[in-house]
């Protein structure tokens, strides 16, 4: 029994950690498009009529900037944790 639990912590774990460095990548990328740094055309996964974003943008930055500071805390947490 001892084992399952144990191994059911390191699937959590795991789970968290993978999260976290998914969206702190994902804000990375956010923060680059939204500073005008990195512009990416055409979008990824478009399922409407869809036009290439240019220019930097205050809110996509400032989004990107805190998803990137979250996911880097959960994943640190969840690795200093473990």
């Amino acid at each position: 029994m001892h084992c399952g639990i144990v191994d059911a912590m390191n699937l959590k774990q795991t789970i968290l950690s993978l999260a976290g460095i998914l969206l702190a990548l994902l804000g990375a990328l956010w923060l680059l498009q939204g500073a005008g740094l990195l512009t990416i055309c055409p979008p990824l996964l478009c399922f409407a009529d869809c036009e290439c974003i240019t220019g930097a943008s205050l809110g996509w930055a400032v989004a990107g900037a805190a998803a990137l500071i979250a996911g880097a805390a959960l994943a640190g947490a969840v690795l200093v944790r473990g």
